[in-house]
């Protein structure tokens, strides 16, 4: 005889971690007025000191910028939509010093590679490093906390809660 185990149900995703390692400023300070007006939503932005993007929290792969691999979305199980995308106009690099080890629809945990970066190009060509991660439908969680002024551990230090 089979048991099979009672599917547990999923904890909606509370809080997110840091992506990367570095100092974390909100959105509001990135120098791109895109960002800093939350046109595409609030979020902050980590100074990295690192070179690898891992995921803040469990979700699924919902966009990887084509071409370019300079940013990806995911969707959370809180519904919550993220876009982590690294550096300022580093679209134009075409993809150069971005590697990427996930595709769209994968399932991914907190802390999972989601890609690698080449810093030392980024600023070779006069970009700007940071790292932006906003909820992009950011007015369906209007009690969500945005944490910055300090430096973030990369899968340890909280950058954004969701109230339950």
């Amino acid at each position: 005889m089979l048991f099979f185990k009672k599917k547990e149900k999923e904890e909606p995703v509370k809080e997110l971690k840091a992506f990367v390692s570095g100092k974390v400023i909100p959105v509001t300070e990135v120098s791109d007025q895109v960002f800093s007006s939350k046109a595409l939503g609030d979020g902050v932005a980590i100074e990295p000191i690192e070179e690898t993007i891992t995921a803040p929290c469990a979700g699924t792969v919902s966009m990887i910028a084509e071409d370019s691999n300079h940013a990806i979305g995911m969707t959370l199980n809180n519904g919550a939509e993220i876009l982590m995308h690294i550096g300022l106009d580093t679209v134009n690099l075409n993809g150069e010093g971005f590697h990427v080890f996930v595709k769209v629809g994968d399932k991914v945990n907190q802390g999972d590679k989601l890609m690698e970066f080449d810093k030392a190009l980024i600023e070779s060509r006069g970009l700007e490093t940071a790292c932006i991660l906003v909820v992009t439908n950011a007015d369906d969680y209007p009690d969500a906390e945005y944490i910055s002024g300090m430096n973030a551990v990369q899968n340890e230090t909280d950058i954004c809660r969701f109230s339950s």
